[in-house]
């Protein structure tokens, strides 16, 4: 389990820090996928709810430090996300594209809403997503598309995020 852990943080560092240098650069309309929130995503599928709610924790706590929100706020988010997606271990069958972006479409949902109710609770301290503005439906669209690939190269580590062969 601390393996896997290790692995999906580490993992989840390169995206952040791939998202916030290369991926910038070639932006759609400035909205880019959230590579890291996939990742934890798959990571608590395949692992369960422990190794999710770790790994949600201390790569959001990076990403809090790379970022300019404030300090907790995506600890929080990845953390509750990495546990709910951890709960459908073994319930669901994980094909190649329909539930990839299904989990990670429920995922970033789940995102935009626990920043709207941070929103709401602290202000504009933390800016909210507006459903009604293009950013997040863009961001929705290309963490969808771009989760069917990330889990087929996901799926290559298995072995390695599960410690199971």
């Amino acid at each position: 389990m601390i393996k896997s852990i290790i692995l999906t943080v580490l993992l989840s560092i390169a995206a952040a820090i791939l998202q916030s240098t290369l991926i910038q650069k070639i932006a759609f309309l400035n909205v880019i996928p959230d590579l890291a929130l996939c990742i934890l995503v798959f990571s608590a599928y395949v692992n369960g709810t422990m190794t999710g709610q770790v790994s949600g924790f201390f790569s959001g706590l990076f990403i809090d430090l790379l970022s300019a929100s404030p300090l907790g706020m995506n600890t929080l988010i990845r953390t509750i996300i990495g546990a709910l997606a951890g709960v459908f271990k073994g319930t669901l069958f994980l094909d190649y594209i329909v539930m990839p972006a299904i989990l990670c479409a429920l995922a970033t949902i789940l995102k935009v809403l626990m920043i709207f109710l941070l929103h709401l609770i602290m202000g504009s301290v933390i800016h909210a997503y507006s459903f009604t503005e293009s950013v997040f439906w863009i961001e929705l669209a290309l963490n969808v598309l771009s989760a069917p690939l990330l889990f087929l190269i996901l799926r290559q580590f298995k072995p390695l995020l599960t410690g199971r062969n």
